[in-house]
């Protein structure tokens, strides 16, 4: 017994938990080091030798670029247009009491549950039938689909926790809609849009399965990525691109995950 009152964990949980993180994270370990090696086509463990070559390699490449650059662009979007809906959903669903809210919250969330293949042959069958060409906009539309089930998860945890009595307190001073909005909503809720939106961006930006359905012949950076894989030529390059990846999405989530600790749940963890 320690002396916070609680108890050791057994020797066989403690080697169990060690044996899962090994299990997720030795291949990202992997990735790494072959983003170093000299070996060009092949994984031969130990690797040869070490350069750092590889990311002069990836510098230069403009297709990279171009990749990432629309990666950047389509996740951007996406957030933006999950921070306005699904914060505007979020406020209506806690606020509002009304016949069907349930059904109407599970219908917000559904997208984030639903196999991405599923969401990415409906959206596809959706624009081939209204013939919307595909372009950066279908492959935001098709992200904001699961963006605003982020933002929605983390805004709607936080309206639960805030008072009600605040903004009519706010109202009754004579303050209108926007500066309630501004001055009592918006701080009480910043941290988790801030949160939800990093979440969402991450999520966007390393999406594959909805965006090789919605793209059409535009290449994101994790469709590259996938191109590069099947098809491959310089192995130690895809693997510079997701050490970059993995940065980019890792940064996002952990800051999420510090900023709603201490909430209800981190919306999007499921996905």
């Amino acid at each position: 017994m320690r002396s916070d009152g609680t108890r050791p964990a057994p020797m066989f949980l403690k080697l169990a938990a060690f044996g899962g993180l090994l299990f997720l994270h030795v291949p990202l370990l992997l990735i790494f080091l072959y983003a170093f090696t000299t070996e060009e086509k092949s994984y031969q463990f130990p690797p040869p030798g070490l350069t750092l070559k590889w990311f002069s390699v990836v510098w230069g490449r403009q297709d990279i670029w171009d990749a990432m650059w629309l990666s950047v662009k389509v996740a951007s979007i996406a957030t933006l247009i999950a921070l306005v809906l699904g914060t505007c959903a979020a406020a209506a669903v806690s606020r509002a009491r009304f016949f069907g809210r349930d059904y109407l919250s599970l219908l917000f969330i559904l997208p984030i549950a639903l196999p991405g293949i599923i969401t990415g042959i409906s959206l596809r069958s959706a624009f081939s039938m209204m013939d919307i060409p595909f372009s950066t906009w279908t492959i935001v539309l098709g992200h904001a689909t699961f963006c605003i089930v982020v933002v929605y998860n983390n805004a709607l945890a936080r309206f639960r926790r805030t008072s009600g009595s605040m903004i009519e307190a706010s109202m009754d001073l004579g303050a209108d809609g926007f500066q309630t909005f501004r001055h009592v909503v918006l701080p009480q809720i910043g941290s988790a849009l801030l949160a939800g939106g990093m979440l969402a961006f991450a999520l966007s930006f390393d999406e594959v399965i909805v965006t090789t359905f919605t793209a059409g012949q535009q290449s994101t950076l994790p469709i590259w990525m996938l191109n590069e894989l099947i098809r491959p030529r310089q192995r130690p390059v895809t693997n510079v691109v997701a050490i970059f990846v993995v940065a980019v999405t890792f940064i996002p989530i952990l800051a999420a995950y510090y900023l709603t600790r201490e909430g209800e749940h981190t919306g999007g963890a499921g996905k």
